[in-house]
């Protein structure tokens, strides 16, 4: 059935229609994920500060380039796109080859009670999901991005799947709840060095106009609206559980806490608001303090048009005034090594031509290479109604404009990440070798089977662009399939390379899926640009 997810921002809210064919499943017994050790793509071990750097445990700098999975806040207490024909495990598999090394995955605190339950969900596609509770999806998700080197961060994003909260806490779900919650999710995953961290609360933003401001402020004291001091309440008491955790925390939208106040009471000064969670202006003034050291990343949020028209895209300096205006919300706190920015979500539909502007602005503000600012996109997801996402609306094809454009600023983990840069030419076999290959059938039905195809590249030289042949027998049909064009001649299957990696480099490896009509077959004859597997 029809669900609609809305996020706010300030003066403006982000709505996005979600369709899906809903079954309930009954949730099983939550069981811990097990252990996953990062691979050095995105470190060593867990992760911690030193001035603007988030480092490894051999110190080694860490920039984390990844994006975000949503749903698991919504309704479906679990991640969107699971009711479509791309299983869960190849939707990782291109976000790891694209070069995202990181999932931030927002959750409301009604995923996490007892008897919660997903849905939403293809069982044809994703079997293996049938009869898990919502945790126990995360588990998996999480074994298996930790398997390909990706780390992940979970953003408590909501109170209830009902929509935001201006405050950490809501009549329903108080702020022991919220704490409790954290504490226990720090236990289920001590141990799993692919769990990095925690985004306390999603965007707390301002309420009401002064003298009765009832919205998240930073700085002012109060203790049921300063978000810098609950921050530090929960951050605190993550940390007595889990004390390799990173904490990211966010902005708020106006510091006092109301629209259209002022931060001292003094009507003649106007307050400096912007997105809801965007605004750090005061956190050098009022910082977070942790007890345990080296733990703090700032996670703001940043926007553009397709979200909000706010008054600096109209600016008759536009986009020249934009570096000014995020230092000013917080890029200092990066510039003046106060702690490590990590930008939670930022995205457009890039409609406007002004927004592809901001885009390429903001990426090259964050610099490039390890020692630039890190950040997780938003969104995976196709059906976030103001910014769409990465992947398009069959959960398989890639947006290649906004690859394009974060593509120099994504630093891939390993065993996941996209192949070294295309050098041209006409397509050829791996020199000094060919290829492996290796192929499971993941689902069956009457009629119909689903398959995944390995191929390596075993050869001494990168293949550009790639293509995996293969044969089946009479009666065997495609039906569709992704990571690549796949087509089919007689009773050879062709698999072509996506425009957005057609090189695959040595030792590297692509994933093919497809649904097919026919009996249950096995590939045979698998060859990688005419060398045989």
């Amino acid at each position: 059935m029809s669900r609609t997810l809305r996020r706010g921002m300030l003066g403006g809210v982000l709505a996005a229609v979600v369709t899906a064919t809903v079954g309930v499943l009954v949730a099983a017994a939550p069981t811990p994920a097990p252990a996953v050790t990062a691979n050095a793509g995105t470190g060593t071990g867990y992760l911690h500060t030193d001035g603007n750097r988030i480092v490894d445990a051999t110190g080694a700098t860490v920039r984390i380039t990844g994006i975000n999975w949503f749903g698991m806040e919504t309704d479906n207490k679990t991640f969107h796109g699971l009711w479509s024909t791309n299983p869960w495990r190849n939707q990782i598999d291109t976000m790891a080859r694209l070069g995202y090394n990181t999932l931030r995955v927002p959750y409301s605190n009604d995923a996490l009670k007892p008897g919660a339950t997903a849905s939403g969900i293809n069982d044809f596609v994703n079997p293996d999901l049938v009869g898990l509770s919502p945790l126990q999806i995360l588990d998996r998700v999480i074994e298996y991005a930790g398997g390909k080197g990706m780390r992940i961060i979970l953003d408590r994003h909501r109170p209830s799947a009902g929509g935001q909260s201006a405050l950490w806490y809501t009549p329903a779900v108080s702020e022991q709840t919220w704490i409790d919650d954290w504490k226990m999710l720090a236990r289920r995953y001590a141990g799993n060095t692919t769990v990095i961290g925690a985004d306390l609360h999603n965007e707390p933003h301002a309420e009401g106009t002064n003298p009765n401001a009832t919205g998240a402020c930073w700085g002012c004291g109060v203790p049921a609206r300063d978000w810098r001091l609950a921050a530090e309440r929960a951050g605190n008491a993550i940390l007595g559980v889990q004390p390799n955790w990173l904490i990211f925390v966010e902005g708020v939208s106006c510091p006092s806490g109301g629209l259209s106040n002022v931060w001292d009471g003094d009507p003649s000064n106007d307050e400096d608001c912007g997105w809801w969670g965007g605004n750090l202006s005061k956190a050098g003034e009022f910082p977070v303090r942790l007890t345990v050291p080296n733990r703090l990343v700032y996670s703001p949020h940043e926007y553009a048009t397709s979200v909000y028209e706010q008054a600096w895209f109209d600016a008759p300096d536009f986009p020249a005034n934009l570096p000014g205006i995020w230092d000013r919300y917080w890029g200092y706190l990066y510039k003046q090594n106060i702690a490590p920015i990590m930008m939670g979500e930022f995205g457009s539909t890039l409609a406007d031509p002004r927004d592809k502007v901001w885009l390429e602005r903001l990426m090259a503000y964050t610099g490039t290479g390890v020692n630039g600012m890190s950040f997780t996109y938003w969104s995976w997801n196709p059906n976030s109604g103001d910014t769409g996402g990465i992947a398009l609306d069959d959960w398989t094809t890639i947006n290649t404009t906004k690859q394009a454009i974060l593509q120099p600023y994504l630093i891939a983990p390993v065993g996941g990440g996209p192949s070294p840069t295309p050098t041209g030419g006409p397509s050829s076999p791996p020199p000094g070798g060919g290829c492996t290959v290796v192929y499971r059938t993941t689902n069956t039905w009457q009629g119909g089977f689903q398959g995944e195809l390995t191929v390596t590249n075993t050869g001494g030289a990168a293949v550009n662009p790639w293509r995996v042949t293969w044969s089946w027998p009479s009666g065997v049909t495609v039906a569709s399939g992704w990571n690549a064009t796949v087509t089919q001649s007689g009773g050879t299957v062709t698999a072509a390379a996506p425009t957005w990696t057609p090189s695959l480099g040595v030792g590297a490896s692509v994933t093919i899926g497809f649904t097919a009509n026919g009996p249950t077959s096995t590939p045979s004859a698998v060859a990688l640009n005419g060398a045989a597997c």
